[in-house]
């Protein structure tokens, strides 16, 4: 009975579970049928838009290219009337070169006409002018031959008198203006150009504040003081001078170097040779760093441009640089400045010749410092770095060392011995002084009839005198060309020295 009961119960529920599954079946194809209606209606909505679009757009593009459309023909009818308008003035223009053709045609026609009855009269005038020529060949007695070259010998003669007289007044006229103009422009240079005297030792003295520094400065048996003068290359005396240590170098930059190195090792208090060496090779690269920014610096007040760099780092070398005790850069900038100025009164290229100032002495703090004169070494130096031809040859002929080529190369020349002979500028040791102007009055005495011998201007320039009874004109002016090239050759001076050799000749009697 139960298990009737349970089977009438399972098939029960398996019918429900299949009418359920039926029931579900057809419901969810009724969705399904919904739902392919709506999107078949979405669909054809979404088709209807679309054409509406592409139509409208096509519409669009339609109008747009009828518009361009009638633009280009527009145009191309504008351009086939211009055509039409330049068709026209050819075919004028065309006529109109016709009828001047037919017009010059008619006019070389009459012009040959011409030339034939000129030439024919030109024959005629030949034929009276040889018969003409042959009477008065008759008459005269002499050929037309003969009579022209006296003419012309004549004519000759009196042209070069003449020419010889306007060249003598020429030269009279430059000699009274030549001295006046020149002396004009170069106070005027002097007088625009003003700059400071500067004098270096070859000492520099280094403060301290107390004396037991010095004992730290030498070290244990004179290890520090020894460490530093063999990094430096600078003589170090360490004497009874009081909250004193000197410096002794002939090298500026080395004497700097020490300096510096001094003043941040007594700073700083850690003094031993490990350390001197360190603080050394630091101070060295601030100072190679500082000879580049000085001559940068140097270039830009002077408004130079386009120097090389080994050239600007030369121009800041010049700072610790000195020549007779006179700052070669402070030389060198007065040198520049004093060549454009003189350059602009002249009407030359001031630029170029401030740039040949500047650099004229380039040529003593190279690198390696061969063994050549400083001036033709400069000019090789501005050649190899690309220099213009003018500034070279003005480097290399401001000591007359090679010819000059152009006219900044007198001005750089004038320019230095400006700047160099001022008061103040330079300065030698009073002895080494004295006795270079005995040795020059010396050398010149020592020549057959010298009667006196005087250096002046600073022994810059030598007045020799002569007896009027031993010395002839023409021996005064051998021996002055004879002392000057021996003062030359065997004795060392700054600048150069003018040799004035004077003879007199002298009567004299008595009244009794």
């Amino acid at each position: 009975m139960e298990v009737s009961t349970i089977i009438a119960a399972a098939v029960a529920l398996v019918v429900g579970v299949v009418i359920s599954f039926f029931v579900m079946v057809a419901a969810l194809g009724k969705r399904r049928r919904r739902m392919l209606r709506e999107v078949e209606f979405e669909a054809e909505n979404l088709k209807k838009e679309k054409i509406l679009q592409a139509k409208e757009k096509f519409l669009h593009m339609k109008s747009e290219f009828d518009k361009e459309v009638a633009e280009r023909n527009s145009k191309l009818s504008q351009a086939e009337n211009r055509i039409k308008q330049k068709e026209s003035t050819l075919n004028q223009q065309t006529g109109e070169l016709q009828r001047k053709q037919k017009e010059v045609d008619a006019i070389k026609e009459n012009l040959t006409n011409q030339i034939e009855l000129v030439e024919k009269r030109i024959d005629e005038y030949e034929k009276l002018r040889k018969e003409q020529i042959e009477k008065l060949e008759a008459l005269a007695g002499m050929s037309a031959e003969t009579a022209k070259n006296m003419l012309v010998e004549s004519l000759k003669s009196e042209a070069k008198t003449q020419a010889m007289s306007y060249i003598n007044e020429v030269i009279d006229e430059a000699k009274m203006t030549a001295t006046k103009e020149a002396k004009k422009i170069v106070v005027k240079s002097i007088q625009r150009v003003a700059t400071e005297a500067a004098v270096e030792n070859s000492v520099t003295i280094f403060n301290i504040e107390n004396d037991e520094m010095k004992g730290r400065i030498i070290g244990r048996e004179g290890r520090n003081i020894r460490a530093l003068e063999a990094a430096t290359g600078v003589e170090i005396v360490v004497d009874d001078t009081p909250e004193a240590i000197v410096l002794s170098a002939f090298d500026p930059v080395r004497r700097e170097v020490a300096r510096l190195a001094l003043h941040q090792l007594v700073t700083d208090g850690r003094i031993h040779p490990a350390r001197i060496e360190e603080v050394v090779a630091k101070v060295q690269k601030q100072i190679e760093e500082e000879i580049v920014e000085v001559g940068k610096r140097t270039a830009i007040d002077l408004g130079i441009h386009g120097l090389h760099p080994e050239l600007i780092r030369m121009i800041g070398k010049m700072k610790y640089r000195s020549s007779y005790g006179q700052n070669l850069l402070q030389h060198s900038r007065e040198t520049a400045n004093l060549c454009a100025i003189m350059a602009s009164e002249l009407g030359l290229n001031a630029k170029l010749a401030k740039r040949a100032g500047l650099l004229h002495d380039i040529g003593k703090v190279p690198d390696d410092e061969p063994e050549l004169p400083h001036a033709v070494l400069g000019m090789k130096l501005a050649e190899k770095y690309k220099e213009k031809p003018e500034v070279s040859n003005a480097i290399g002929a401001h000591h007359d060392e090679v010819e000059m080529t152009s006219l900044i190369a007198p001005i750089v020349q004038a320019c230095d011995a400006i700047s160099g002979a001022r008061p103040g500028a330079r300065r030698e040791v009073v002895e080494s002084y004295i006795k270079r102007l005995k040795e020059m009055e010396d050398l010149a005495l020592s020549y057959p009839g010298v009667l006196k011998t005087f250096a002046i201007q600073a022994g810059r320039e030598l007045r020799v005198i002569v007896g009027c009874e031993k010395v002839s004109d023409q021996d005064a002016e051998q021996l002055s060309f004879d002392i000057a090239k021996k003062i030359q050759d065997e004795m060392t001076y700054p600048g150069q020295v003018k040799i004035t050799v004077i003879r007199e000749t002298r009567a004299v009697s008595y009244a009794k």
